[in-house]
C-alpha cells in the first residue's frame, strides 16, 4: 500500500510499521532461500556465518552487561552428530537466576537490526534501489539466527520461576 492511500485509511504510525514491515519481506525471503539452499550443499553455511556471528555476539554482549562472565567464545562449526552442526558457541562462568534469562534469550535482541536498518533506509527517502537489494541479501542471515537454540532455553529456563514470582509479587502490591 503505497503511503499517502495508507495514511488516508489509518493511523500515521500504522503505516510506518507497515512500511518497515514491507522493506524487510525480501530479506526474509533471502532467509528462507539461504535456509533452503544450505539443506542442499554444506557450501551454503557461509550465509549462516554473518548471522552467527551476530547470535554469538548477543550472548556475549548480554553476559557482560549482566555479569555472567564469558569465558570462552568460538564461531569454529563442529559437527553434533548426522546432519547436525553447531555453528558457534559461548560459555559463561557466572549464570545465575538473575541473568539467565536475559543471556539465553539474548539473541532475540537482533531482530533489532533489520528494523532499525529499515527504519535509516526509509528515513533517507530514497528505498528501494539496487541498494537495497544488497541489503536484503546482508540482512538476511539474521533471520536464520534469532532463534535462541535449545540449549539456550534451557539456560533461559532458569530464571523462569524467579520471573513468575515476581510477576507475582508485583501483581500482588499493585492489585
Amino acid at each position: 500500500m503505497f503511503a499517502s492511500a495508507c495514511e488516508a485509511n489509518f493511523a500515521v504510525q500504522a503505516c510506518a510499521i507497515w512500511n518497515v514491515a514491507l522493506y524487510l519481506v525480501p530479506s526474509a525471503l533471502m532467509a528462507l532461500l539461504f535456509r533452503l539452499a544450505a539443506r542442499l550443499h554444506p557450501a551454503f553455511f557461509l550465509f549462516y556465518l554473518t548471522g552467527t556471528i551476530l547470535h554469538e555476539l548477543a550472548h556475549y554482549c548480554a553476559g557482560l552487561i549482566t555479569n555472567a562472565r564469558p569465558v570462552s567464545f568460538s564461531l569454529m562449526p563442529r559437527r553434533a552428530g548426522p546432519g547436525r552442526w553447531i555453528l558457534g558457541s559461548v560459555s559463561f562462568a557466572n549464570i545465575r537466576w538473575y541473568n539467565a534469562g536475559i543471556v539465553g534469550l539474548a539473541p532475540l535482541f537482533i531482530l533489532a537490526v533489520p528494523v532499525i536498518a529499515a527504519l535509516l533506509r526509509l528515513a533517507s527517502g530514497e528505498a528501494y534501489g539496487w541498494q537495497d537489494a544488497l541489503l536484503a541479501f546482508l540482512l538476511a542471515p539474521v533471520y536464520l539466527s534469532f532463534l535462541p537454540s535449545k540449549p539456550d532455553c534451557l539456560i533461559a529456563f532458569r530464571s523462569w520461576p524467579y520471573a513468575v514470582m515476581g510477576l507475582i509479587w508485583v501483581w500482588w502490591i499493585w492489585r
